[in-house]
């Protein structure tokens, strides 16, 4: 796959669906100020809304179905060299990814950090499940961090920007479910309808203060019970990871499993801890099967369900951790806590996280092998983490700073550090 210009001119760059807020737009702006062509595919009246007044938008308007020739033409038309997208699952990028290798095309994937919340993640080619991290062994990534003189970083103490998530969210929801007649083909990319996403979101906002005490109140509950305990973090069940790289079809079966493992491995004066997505809006419903299912088990009197706060302070205390395939595991790994992860993810491969059953992790599992921890987080931030988050001004500033280079650079990151040619950007995580 090509990763330079053409020599007719200048590298074309072809936008599809980004990150909820104006990243996409800035990140636009500064690829034209260094002399690249760019243009942005919307679906939607969401998508028009985040890039704004900018020139180069283009409104497919169409059924899903014409989009594989929509996107040729606009290849062949627009001379494309390179497609930008966020997460690359949903069927539009998908289609546009196999394009994009049938033409020699690069992809750049932007995707939530592997070590989020404070760094996200830049690919090319594709992500999570679908990362050349995938077959890379921890040899490998030894051999790259060779040339490396750069020292580990600890997370900034404060950095995060869950409000400014939400927040854009709503507001692009909000020009999809009322603004949207100028795309009659829109289709959404999960099962529930714009209108019922909006109402899942504006349910989320008004309902915020009660969950928050009810958070409150479960964690004081945890926090002062003197038992020892297993946190199970949850996913959304509407997530790119859990729909494309796990065997689960809801998060219901995932549940289940790990309260009748619970109930049937781990000693009786051990508790179960859920901690559901911060951005849960309750379509699945989960945390009354959680509940009906404990009773059910007789175990719920040592099940526990926060919905979503921090993370920090419950891993700090906690006998390992549990998921489907969630990026929140690599704080417990971090920590040095036993993880069962049961997707596809980066991070799980043997060595860091367990391959026991279920019960028998909960009875006695596994620690991981923390050298090899060390040195698989060391490789993802001299390579694909990038310091910045996509929703608030801050994060977007430090994100932009490297963002730009990253994709006009000759190599993807993983080829730069092994043929020592990476930017050094590790310590820009700490810079405020």
């Amino acid at each position: 796959m090509s990763s330079g210009g053409t020599a007719a001119g200048p590298r074309r760059f072809l936008m599809l669906q980004g990150p909820h807020g104006p990243f996409f737009g800035q990140l636009a702006d500064m690829l034209r100020a260094a002399g690249a062509a760019v243009w942005r595919v919307g679906f939607n009246a969401g998508d028009e809304a985040m890039w704004g007044r900018r020139a180069g938008y283009i409104a497919f308007r169409e059924a899903p179905e014409a989009w594989p020739a929509f996107l040729g033409d606009l290849i062949a038309g627009l001379g494309i060299t390179d497609i930008v997208l966020y997460g690359d699952t949903r069927p539009v990028h998908a289609a546009a990814v196999a394009r994009a290798r049938q033409d020699g095309l690069v992809v750049h994937v932007f995707e939530e950090g592997y070590l989020r919340p404070w760094w996200v993640t830049y690919e090319r080619g594709g992500a999570n499940g679908n990362s050349r991290l995938m077959d890379m062994p921890i040899e490998a990534m030894r051999a790259a961090l060779a040339r490396s003189a750069a020292e580990a970083v600890a997370a900034p103490a404060r950095w995060g920007d869950m409000r400014q998530h939400v927040l854009w969210g709503a507001r692009y929801h909000f020009h999809v479910a009322l603004r949207n007649r100028g795309y009659p083909g829109f289709r959404p990319h999960r099962d529930l309808t714009v209108a019922q996403e909006f109402r899942l979101y504006l349910r989320r906002l008004l309902l915020l203060p009660l969950h928050a005490l009810e958070r409150q109140a479960a964690t004081l509950r945890v926090r002062l019970g003197r038992f020892p305990y297993h946190l199970v973090l949850m996913q959304l069940e509407h997530d790119a990871s859990f729909r494309a790289h796990s065997t689960f079809a809801s998060q219901t079966e995932f549940v289940t499993l790990c309260l009748e493992a619970f109930a049937h491995g781990a000693p009786g004066h051990h508790h179960l801890v859920f901690k559901t997505h911060p951005l849960e809006d309750g379509r699945a419903d989960a945390v009354r099967v959680i509940r009906r299912t404990a009773r059910a088990l007789g175990i719920a009197d040592r099940v526990h369900v926060l919905r979503g706060g921090k993370l920090a302070a419950l891993l700090a205390q906690a006998r390992s951790a549990v998921t489907v395939n969630s990026t929140a595991a690599q704080q417990a790994l971090w920590r040095g806590l036993p993880v069962r992860a049961f997707g596809r993810a980066v991070y799980a491969r043997p060595g860091l996280v367990s391959d026991q059953p279920l019960h028998a992790f909960f009875a006695a599992p596994d620690r991981p092998d923390m050298r090899a921890y060390r040195d698989f987080r060391a490789y993802l931030l001299e390579t694909s983490q990038v310091p910045g988050g996509f929703y608030s001004a801050a994060g977007r500033r430090r994100l932009l700073r490297q963002a730009a280079d990253l994709l006009l650079a000759p190599e993807d990151p993983y080829d730069a550090l092994s043929l020592g040619r990476a930017t050094p950007r590790q310590q820009l995580a700490l810079v405020r």
